[in-house]
């Protein structure tokens, strides 16, 4: 059977197992209705454009995303060279009847959405109808899919972009698998901008880790070049997803949060969407203190379970755990925000990177109440370091001669060093100080030379999570040069032999993980330089510390060094070094008039 496909370019998606409530009968040849049908040009038109299939990674989101809206209980991605070769999503949901998998294949074919008024209440990841055909056009695809009875369909759309599927009769058990093979092999600037295998392969692991996570009633498997990288069991229970993904010592130290905002209305009980209910459902898990990260990108959040990056559920995970964090410190935590359909709007974005919420104020609200009364329900074996809030009279310190006159009076909380210059009570966070001093002698010493480092004996062991697993194998080289001795073991398991050792204070071998962690962020916020969120990493791990008492000598070399510094006044993170507190601050307190010091 050959059918030609739209003329029009594809930019979108919906996926393999498209058809979530697909049916097929016993009989092949009796199958039921067609349920993927063509969206009517008006429902087009409400759906946000844009291209979609930007590298290997969107394509495995797409894949993945479709398989869960088909139900699947297991999701098994097999990836060839980061993606670029090729890509293979096989679950076992509810597969396609032969009619629909071939329209699956087609533009703005969906099962998920038939009008426009379906698109203000999405209750499905993919509804757009487009991921297929746009995957088709930049590759070649094959999918073979079974609903039911003893036959199975394969499509095969073929390649150079002549715009002809043909499908034929394939083995399979129910569900669908899709395989995606040499991505962008038709348009070659698009392929060779890609990133590096590790580096396409690291975004693809991210992407299936966030949904594993996210998703812990579905099994999840990831392969790389015939590598198994994790799986997870799909048993429901967050912590096993976590165990699969971040291992033994993370899933140890975390507990299980369930919560309910009951609608407002009254008519409805627990908010069920089904009933018209408004009420916020959080459901997920938070990991003690006890293990924190150096990045916000370890707290895996979703709403609807659409694994989403949402910065009022984020930010309301950072406020539940509040003073519990260490300063400058990030826990590790799943939360997925159900909320009813029409509480969300999911077509705000080309690739459904984001979604809206129509009422963030509530449902961030909801989640920090959820977090605080969880973790406020456990014996917490550890409590956030020293902080305190700084006083409005505080203002940053500007000026290169301000450490000529400073004068030490003392030493406040074992955290704060007080000095006295001129006029003014200086107040510097030894801390961020000596942070600022290690950043920019490590970069003196990146440049010219590995930086010292001492060995771990014995070598201690290290679990990974895949993408942390993934970041090491890609930037091994630059993370070595910078001090770690690291050798990966296999399982999520590296083996750190030797730790960076700058100018005399010793990194923990468990300070790869946030290494790891801003090479990752670095590559997303700054893809021309990773490597300054892992200079500003490391820098942080062996500085000074609140509780480290100094000696008279000690204070003096940290404020000659510190005054040494190309930029003085601020930590890597942009954080003021040293506050002061003008003399008029007590004058106004203390109701005095003021006085000049000679």
């Amino acid at each position: 059977m050959t059918n030609p496909t739209s003329d029009t370019e594809p930019t979108d998606s919906n996926l393999p197992g498209s058809g979530a409530d697909d049916k097929e009968s016993d009989d092949p040849e009796s199958a039921g209705a067609t349920t993927i049908s063509r969206l009517d040009q008006e429902t087009i038109e409400r759906i946000a454009a844009g291209e979609v299939v930007t590298r290997p990674a969107s394509v495995v989101t797409e894949l993945v995303e479709n398989s869960l809206d088909a139900g699947a209980s297991t999701v098994s991605v097999a990836v060839k060279e980061g993606g670029k070769r090729e890509i293979r999503v096989a679950d076992d949901g509810h597969g396609m009847s032969s009619e629909d998998a071939v329209r699956a294949v087609d533009r703005h074919t969906t099962s998920k959405i038939s009008g426009r008024e379906d698109v203000d209440r999405v209750s499905t990841l993919g509804f757009r109808g487009e991921a297929l055909s746009a995957v088709a056009r930049m590759s070649r695809l094959s999918l073979t899919t079974k609903a039911g009875g003893v036959r199975g369909t394969q499509v095969t759309v073929n390649d150079e972009g002549e715009g002809e599927k043909e499908a034929s009769v394939a083995g399979r058990d129910v569900g669908t698998t899709v395989t995606v093979r040499d991505l962008f092999h038709n348009t070659p600037a698009r392929r060779k901008s890609l990133a590096s295998t590790k580096r396409e392969f690291a975004a693809i692991s991210e992407a299936v880790t966030w949904y594993a996570l996210c998703r812990p009633d579905v099994r999840f498997r990831l392969e790389h070049d015939g590598r198994e990288v994790f799986t997870t069991p799909g048993a429901g229970r967050y912590t096993d997803a976590v165990l699969g993904t971040y291992g033994r010592d993370v899933a140890s130290q975390s507990t299980e949060i369930t919560a309910e905002n009951e609608a407002h209305d009254g008519g409805s009980e627990g908010g069920n969407a089904d009933k018209g209910g408004s009420g916020i459902g959080v459901t997920g898990l938070l990991v003690y203190p006890s293990a924190t990260r150096a990045t916000a990108g370890h707290v895996h959040t979703a709403v609807n379970g659409r694994a989403v990056g949402n910065e009022t559920v984020r930010n309301a995970v950072l406020a539940g755990y509040g003073s519990l964090l260490p300063s400058d410190r990030y826990p590790v935590a799943v939360l997925d925000v159900s909320i009813p359909p029409e509480g969300v709007d999911v077509n705000v974005h080309p690739t459904k990177a984001e979604v809206a919420l129509r009422d963030p104020t509530r449902v961030g609200q909801t989640v920090e109440k959820a977090v605080r009364e969880t973790l406020r329900g456990v014996d917490l074996s550890r409590v956030s370091d020293i902080g305190f809030d700084l006083d409005s009279s505080l203002e940053p310190v500007e000026g290169e001669s301000v450490f000529e006159a400073c004068t030490v009076i003392g030493q406040f909380r074992r955290a704060y060093l007080l000095c006295e210059a001129n006029e003014d009570l200086l107040v510097i966070d030894q801390h961020a100080a000596h942070e600022r001093i290690n950043y920019e002698r490590l970069h003196g010493a990146i440049e010219g030379s590995s930086v010292e480092s001492v060995p771990v004996d014995p070598p201690a062991t290290v679990a990974l999570s895949p993408t942390e697993t993934a970041v090491l194998d890609a930037e091994r080289a630059s993370i070595e040069a910078l001090g770690f001795g690291v050798e990966p073991v296999g399982g999520g398991i590296c083996r750190v032999t030797d730790v960076p050792a700058p100018f005399g204070r010793v990194s923990e071998p468990a300070a790869i993980r946030d290494v790891l962690g801003a090479v990752g962020e670095g590559e997303r916020n700054d893809p021309d330089d990773p490597r300054e969120g892992l200079l500003k990493t490391l820098a942080c791990h062996p500085s000074l510390k609140a509780g480290d008492e100094l000696s008279d000598e000690r204070v003096d070399d940290l404020l000659a060094q510190l005054g040494a510094c190309e930029q003085s006044f601020a930590c890597p993170h942009g954080r003021p070094t040293v506050l002061s507190i003008d003399e008029r601050a007590f004058v106004r307190g203390f109701e005095r008039p003021s006085r000049r010091l000679g």
